[in-house]
């Protein structure tokens, strides 16, 4: 069964990335964000930065999603440190990867100036890339470059994610 964790600071592509591995898959896709509660989207959409204690709910949140599909599921989620990841992998119940969409802040900031109904300012993405702790070296994890197009960066994730589990 696979389970995805699309991951990785807001603009880096996580819902549409996400979507394209899910419908391949013909797995259900979880947007991450609207399980936030609204005092969180509040905060994030006044350009208030989310603190650990504003994130475990959402986590938990997150995690029930991934520990109760049976049959596989992807999920967006920033998944910014690894304290996160951690939470995630232990109350998942059981194989999980992450997808890390990476990409330098030049980029970023391309992709949020140009997405479109987003709660999340770009004042925000400086905060996100302060918090973020990348996964280099955690186990089941696939580094993507957000510069190559959804569709190529969905392909692989897909190749990696059927591969892993061929081998567990």
């Amino acid at each position: 069964m696979i389970r995805l964790v699309v991951m990785g600071v807001s603009g880096s592509g996580k819902s549409s990335v996400g979507l394209a591995v899910a419908t391949e898959l013909r797995l259900p896709f979880v947007e991450g964000d609207t399980l936030h509660p609204q005092s969180n989207v509040e905060k994030m959409a006044s350009g208030i930065p989310l603190t650990d204690d504003d994130r475990w709910p959402w986590l938990d949140q997150i995690a029930a999603r991934l520990a109760s599909a049976e049959e596989g599921v992807v999920v967006s989620c920033s998944a910014l440190k690894k304290s996160y990841r951690d939470r995630l992998r232990q109350a998942s119940g059981g194989w999980l990867g992450f997808i890390f969409l990476d990409g330098t802040r030049e980029v970023l900031r391309d992709h949020m100036s140009k997405r479109t109904g987003h709660f999340m300012p770009l004042s925000m993405l400086d905060s996100q890339l302060a918090t973020l702790e990348p996964p280099t070296g955690e186990a089941l994890v696939l580094r993507q470059d957000i510069e190559h197009p959804v569709e190529q960066i969905a392909a692989a994730s897909i190749e990696w994610a059927r591969a892993q589990i061929w081998q567990s």
